[in-house]
């Protein structure tokens, strides 16, 4: 049995002469939580929009739950739930009456999993949608999100706006209602310190390309951010995989992906160092702007940073 929830294969996308995606593919497994990370404009909304049919792609293959976007679009959205963080429901209704709303749209929504989600989430069934809290409505969307059964669920930038309770308290629900139920879960967002607590893998997008696509814990174990005096590093070749360098008074402070390599070679040399462990966020941001082509050389002038 194929235990994948989604599959893209070379999907991509152009605006006139901006080429937006460019040959992007990964695989999303049922039971994971995906995150797919990336700053403004490298191309998560456009994927995202992609895969649920809103945008038509100039080229690829997107199969979900084994159908085919382009031979059942319809079906293919049954199968998804979709939140997003300027997602809009009509303000006059109640909670209540927005899941009767949107039943007859979904065949296999369940009633008595709305209900047990909008107890479980403590929503006022009964006040109007325009009159919810932030997270309040967060939470109903992720109620009408998954009440139909999906086995795909895409959240893009859910907890823009929500205070650090509310974003910890989502993460947690994400935690008891989705991977608890099996479901594949597609996250992207801006705010990775809570991307991390709940991916499973991630995947780093980036001039419309994916550069990075591995285990949240693998890339947590392969990428090291080493500080070493500026005298050893420049006696030292330039490590392979590196991400990021800066020099800071006579300290050279690297980050290095697949840093293993290196740190042995220290070893084996008798190179005093540090090793600092990175979040999420710090390897996400030496992957995208980090700048590697300073490394020290013994006698060369080159261009220091300063920590500010």
């Amino acid at each position: 049995m194929n235990d994948l929830a989604i599959s893209v294969r070379g999907l991509k996308k152009s605006f006139g002469s901006k080429e937006v995606l460019k040959d992007v593919s990964f695989d999303i497994k049922m039971g994971e939580t995906f995150a797919l990370l990336g700053r403004n404009g490298s191309g998560k909304t456009t994927t995202i929009r992609i895969l649920l049919g809103l945008m038509k792609a100039d080229g690829g293959v997107i199969r979900v739950a084994g159908l085919d976007q382009k031979t059942s679009s319809i079906e293919l959205r049954r199968q998804v739930g979709y939140l997003a963080e300027d997602q809009t429901m009509y303000g006059w209704m109640t909670p209540r009456e927005i899941c009767r709303f949107l039943k007859p749209f979904y065949p296999a929504w369940d009633d008595k999993l709305a209900k047990t989600l909008l107890d479980g989430f403590e929503l006022p069934s009964h006040t109007r949608i325009e009159h919810l809290s932030k997270g309040q409505a967060v939470k109903l969307g992720l109620v009408v999100a998954l009440a139909h059964q999906p086995i795909v669920a895409i959240f893009d930038d859910p907890v823009l706006g929500l205070d650090p309770i509310s974003r910890k308290q989502f993460s947690r629900d994400l935690v008891e209602h989705l991977q608890s139920l099996g479901r594949a879960v597609l996250y992207s967002s801006h705010l990775l310190d809570e991307v991390e607590v709940v991916a499973d893998t991630v995947a780093i997008l980036d001039g419309g390309r994916i550069i990075r696509n591995t285990a949240t814990d693998a890339i947590r174990q392969q990428v090291k951010q080493v500080a070493l005096s500026l005298e050893d590093a420049s006696h030292l070749a330039k490590p392979p995989g590196l991400l990021d360098v800066r020099t800071v008074g006579q300290q050279v402070i690297a980050t290095i992906d697949h840093a293993t390599q290196f740190l042995e070679q220290l070893a084996h040399a008798s190179v005093y160092h540090d090793v600092v462990e990175l979040s999420l966020d710090e390897i996400s941001e030496a992957f995208v702007i980090g700048r590697s082509d300073a490394w020290p050389r013994s006698g060369i002038e080159f261009a220091k940073s300063t920590i500010h």
